[in-house]
């Protein structure tokens, strides 16, 4: 079997100044299907003319992580346990103490056995999700906090603006730190680029390929997926190599060197670690190519803080003659990774205050969502008559009741949610005698 192997790519000044068309470009040439590519910018391309003097990086590490592994055999999973906040100066001397230290090695296939040995021992601590750029704000072609993809109409049309997704993100790391196997929030591209420091290692699943990944980790962790069927998006499973290779997945591996440029592609699992202490930069980017694969991306509903993007723009900009089937819920077609098998388009999240610009569609009501049209007889008061009638007969036929008052642990009509843990169950007390509300 013959695996897409990761691309170098030397662009000169002339071919660096249109973003969007080198991506093009290099898929063109097939770099995509390796599923990540490194980009070595020209020598003209300076992102900060200042340099990196530590002192000088005024940047607050708001929510460093400990990142705690678990497990054996090439299977682990991370827990990451949040430390208080810290100066770059302070996570700096943090890295320079001998627990956190990078070991001594010959080479970068050394380093990557020590890493994989001692990856249960002694929890590094990573300043991941750091709003923030260190590039200079004048600077025009590739700048990471302003690249000028088709992303950027989410926050034009819905006025959304999503940290690390279409802004950039800081990451500080040290020794060990990692990112367990994912695919990008709504299997969008990413842009990595190491600023300065220790390298990175990356690995990376071609494309067609992710679904062996997945299955993969269905089978040896039943549990997490029992629990939600997209646990990779939460970023916490590790899997070695060896064991890949054991399983048969395809995966290619490159190590990113200060002042290169990764690019990850739609639905392209990666991984990785860190050598040492460095910063990189990082954010999301969207081209047409991905709207097919944002439209059919997997979705974590477990856990609140999940990205989710609407692809009602994408779709009625780009793909006009199905979007009224789309929003209907009626729109079959194949996910790109797997050209054979037709499906049924997952059903549209759509933004808030939405109304549709198709005279003939009616788009079902989702959560999170505003609807186009609600029948106003389906709604009920939060404590009807009914429910009123119903606890008095059950009272009637109680003694001792004089002067008691009764509970309906499930009134009629819509409960207010709450996100503690006490209101998951609502309830409302009526005082039967003097027929009030509690």
């Amino acid at each position: 079997m013959s695996i897409p192997r990761i691309m170098v790519f030397r662009p000169t000044w002339d071919e660096f100044q249109d973003f969007p068309a080198y991506i093009d470009y290099m898929e063109s040439k097939g770099a995509h299907k390796a599923g990540l590519v490194k980009v070595v910018p020209p020598p003209e391309w300076i992102p900060r003319k200042q340099g990196y003097d530590i002192k000088d990086i005024n940047v607050n590490i708001r929510t460093p992580i400990s990142q705690v592994v678990s497990g054996r055999q090439g299977l682990y999973q991370q827990l990451n346990i949040q430390k208080r906040a810290m100066s770059v100066q302070e996570f700096y001397e943090k890295t320079q103490e001998e627990r956190h230290a990078t070991p001594k090695h010959f080479d970068y296939a050394d380093i990557e056995k020590k890493f994989w040995k001692n990856i249960t021992y002694v929890a590094p601590i990573y300043g991941a999700d750091v709003p923030g750029s260190l590039t200079d704000p004048d600077v025009k072609v590739w700048n990471i906090n302003c690249l000028g993809t088709i992303l950027d109409y989410v926050n034009a049309d819905y006025n959304i603006s999503i940290a690390g997704v279409n802004t950039a993100y800081l990451y500080f790391g040290m020794w060990k730190t990692t990112f367990a196997w994912h695919t990008e929030d709504m299997d969008l591209y990413s842009i990595n680029y190491l600023h300065f420091g220790a390298p990175k290692t990356w690995y990376a699943i071609p494309p067609e390929h992710g679904r062996k990944l997945e299955k993969l980790a269905e089978r040896m962790f039943p549990a997490n997926y029992q629990e939600c069927k997209a646990f990779l998006r939460h970023k916490m499973t590790l899997i070695s190599t060896q064991v890949l290779k054991a399983y048969g997945i395809p995966f290619n591996k490159i190590t990113q060197e200060p002042g290169e440029i990764m690019i990850t592609f739609p639905y392209g699992y990666h991984a990785g670690f860190n050598h040492g202490f460095n910063c990189a930069e990082s954010t999301n980017f969207a081209t047409e190519r991905w709207i097919e694969y944002g439209k059919r991306a997997s979705v974590c509903n477990c856990r609140p803080d999940m990205v989710k993007i609407s692809m009602e723009t994408f779709v009625r900009r780009f793909q006009p003659e199905v979007y009224e089937q789309w929003l209907r819920g009626e729109e079959y077609g194949y996910h790109p990774e797997d050209p054979n098998t037709l499906c049924l388009a997952p059903k549209p999240m759509l933004p808030k205050n939405f109304k549709s610009r198709c005279t003939d569609v009616t788009v079902p009501q989702k959560r999170g969502c505003a609807p186009l049209k609600m029948d106003k007889k389906k709604i009920a008061k939060k404590t009807s008559e009914k429910a009123k009638d119903r606890l008095k007969s059950v009272w009637s036929k109680l003694e001792g009741r004089e002067c008691g008052v009764a509970t309906d642990l499930l009134i009629d009509g819509p409960v207010k949610s709450s996100a503690k843990l006490t209101d998951r169950f609502h309830t409302r007390t009526i005082d039967l005698i003097s027929d009030n509300a509690v």
